[in-house]
């Protein structure tokens, strides 16, 4: 599940936006309806790409933390390990810094200073960055910031060739998983090109039985196929009722109220997520946190805290059929900025074609407020009269 949905992003870049290998995504704008990403916000605009250690060592070069913007991101290895965090509060706490990340079995020269040094177990080498705004920085400021981002090969690093970037605001990008065969087709480019982990082994040797086998090409015939697409309905139907449930996407925070977080695992999460315990490998816990999150931090805080809920006041289903209304106090206590954003529960991504996917503090001027300075955001198929803009 993470292994692929790392996959599908890097992918998305190549197949949607048009951009090479190696080719940096950034934003000139925040994500809109067009764009499929698992439970991203329409707030900030996001940096990511896709790179690889496999002809050696690489430096993900992370500017300073400019009067604008500052990034704020974690970097992964293929299977959304983190490796580190970057920015303000990451492990360069804003003053940049050269991040060099060595490939699995690497024992060659690594410099005593200048650099971050970072050990990825895989090949894969994922990231995705936001450059938050500060000091009344705009959109444009942001992808300004984000461009100054660096990447090349550490033995280009006296020298290095300028970074390619492809905007894909102007591009728009679909990284979600799709459960046809190409979540099997895209599964199989990440087994051709990553080292087997130890913890991989068994899975390797029932992947086989798929068809699916290292320095093989992957050519199902129909009658597997047909097992393949009725086995992934099944796991999909699976991690849907686990996501529905308590302790599956939200974990309630309240007892007279639906909130809840991100039911992440926090154990794990102090461990680094390698879900991974002493007696064994964590297969449905990993497969139900990456069904909806990606690029989970090496460390939590608050820039990785929401609440979410899947229920309105009495406890039903929430319903895209149905009007509901959600009324945002005038003292929320957010240092930056509050947001609520609404996701498709088939995808959870935005809904597509949908004309406005979430509302934030940057709404509040075109927005109808009440005399108390709480503003009601509603979630409808039609707007209320007079609430277009709410």
């Amino acid at each position: 599940m993470p292994a692929v949905a790392a996959y599908d992003i890097e992918l998305s870049l190549q197949r949607d936006a048009g951009a090479t290998p190696g080719v940096v995504g950034y934003m000139s704008a925040p994500m809109d309806a067009r764009h499929g990403f698992l439970t991203a916000n329409d707030v900030t605009p996001y940096t990511f790409a896709g790179l690889t250690t496999k002809d050696g060592p690489i430096v993900i070069e992370v500017p300073p933390a400019g009067e604008k913007a500052a990034f704020f991101g974690t970097i992964v290895n293929a299977w959304q390990v983190p490796i580190v965090d970057v920015g303000t509060t990451g492990e360069d706490a804003g003053l940049g810094g050269r991040y060099l990340i060595l490939p699995p079995g690497y024992d060659g020269e690594v410099p005593e200073e200048g650099y971050i040094i970072q050990r990825s177990n895989t090949f894969g080498v994922h990231f995705a960055f936001r450059p938050v705004a500060k000091n009344g920085g705009t959109h444009a400021d942001q992808a300004t910031y984000a461009q100054t981002l660096q990447w090349y090969s550490y033995g280009q690093a006296d020298n290095p060739p300028p970074t390619e970037f492809v905007d894909t605001k102007e591009n728009p990008v679909n990284t979600l998983p799709v459960y046809d065969m190409t979540y099997f087709s895209d599964m199989n480019t990440v087994v051709q090109r990553e080292p087997v982990l130890e913890q991989d082994k068994v899975m390797m040797a029932m992947l086989a039985s798929l068809g699916i086998v290292r320095g093989k090409p992957f050519e199902p015939d129909e009658e597997t196929k047909s097992a393949l697409l009725e086995g992934l309905a099944c796991a999909y139907d699976y991690l849907q009722e686990v996501f529905v449930t308590e302790g599956g996407g939200f974990k309630q925070i309240w007892g007279d109220r639906q909130w809840g977080a991100f039911a992440i695992n926090l154990e794990q999460a102090k461990l680094g997520f390698p879900f991974v315990s002493d007696t064994e490998v964590l297969i449905d816990q990993r497969a139900a946190q990456y069904f909806y999150l990606t690029y989970l931090p090496k460390n939590l805080g608050g820039g990785t805290f929401y609440l979410g809920g899947l229920r309105d006041s009495s406890g039903e289903m929430l319903k895209g059929t149905d009007t509901y209304k959600l009324t945002i106090p005038a003292d929320t206590p957010a240092e930056d900025f509050w947001s609520v954003i609404a996701y498709s529960i088939k995808t959870k991504g935005f809904f597509q074609g949908a004309e406005r996917v979430g509302l934030a503090t940057p709404n509040l001027p075109d927005m109808q407020v009440n005399d108390d300075g709480s503003a009601d955001v509603f979630f409808a198929p039609q707007p209320p009269a007079g609430m277009e803009n709410n």
